[in-house]
């Protein structure tokens, strides 16, 4: 499992898509979960960071999803109409 950190804004997201990058690089499994329940600061860079991770997962064709996803940033997703591109884990 991935892991976001507690802030993720426009700044932070480069370092943090090459973490994950990393982190998908590094393991085998048929599907991608991040874990954005540490997320406390963030902005729409968030959304981004989850959209590529998911394009790169679905290119290595992994599944995808995210797990504790914040309300509001699953409220921006929404507004953003994205909201259906990051599932949530079980």
């Amino acid at each position: 499992m991935l892991v976001l950190p507690t802030r993720l804004l426009h700044d932070d997201a480069p370092a943090c898509l090459r973490m994950l990058q990393q982190g998908q690089a590094a393991t085998h499994d048929s599907v991608t979960v991040v874990d954005a329940s540490a997320l406390k600061q963030f902005d729409s860079s968030a959304i981004a960071v989850l959209l590529e991770c998911r394009r790169e997962a679905s290119a290595a064709g992994r599944g995808f999803a995210v797990k504790g996803l914040p309300s509001r940033l699953r409220e921006l997703a929404a507004l953003y109409g994205v909201a259906g591109l990051l599932p949530a884990a079980p």
